[in-house]
């Protein structure tokens, strides 16, 4: 029988081991759940839509359900990462709380490396990717000494 050993070191990220740990750990976190809950890799994003009174007081209680539920399971959200997105200009703006701290509201989230904003605008996204495209464009310019076609491609 195996004994018992300190563990001193992570499981690296994007490793196909943490991605299993990740869900044998966290499988059982949207129990009770009442909204959205998205899980991906690390990330945890629950979303819910506050069209009556009642919907605001269903998203608070998910976040106590998942504070609750990361106090005994010994894991701690990362406050500097979580954050709310309103969307909708008739959006309430409900202030919500994960534990003892008010969740910062936010008019832009990045979400799988697209940049979302609370009017669901994507031109800011396009010339975020068309900036990059320009870079990278003017890199391979300088880099190319000769400029025949042959020769670039």
């Amino acid at each position: 029988m195996s004994k018992w050993q300190l563990v001193t070191s992570d499981i690296p990220q994007r490793s196909k081991l943490a991605l299993v740990l990740f869900n044998i750990s966290f499988g059982k976190m949207d129990s009770g759940i009442e909204c959205t809950l998205s899980k991906f890799a690390d990330d945890t994003k629950l979303c819910g839509v506050v069209n009556m009174l009642g919907r605001r007081g269903a998203i608070q209680r998910d976040l106590d359900r998942l504070e609750i539920w990361g106090h005994a399971n010994l894991m701690k959200f990362n406050q500097a990462k979580y954050k709310v997105l309103h969307l909708s200009h008739s959006n309430p703006r409900h202030k919500y709380r994960l534990g003892r701290e008010w969740i910062e509201s936010s008019p832009e989230e990045k979400d799988l490396g697209v940049l979302v904003d609370e009017k669901l605008n994507m031109s800011w996204q396009c010339a975020l990717a068309t900036q990059k495209t320009n870079r990278i464009l003017d890199c391979i310019k300088r880099s190319v000494a000769s400029r025949s076609r042959e020769v670039i491609l």
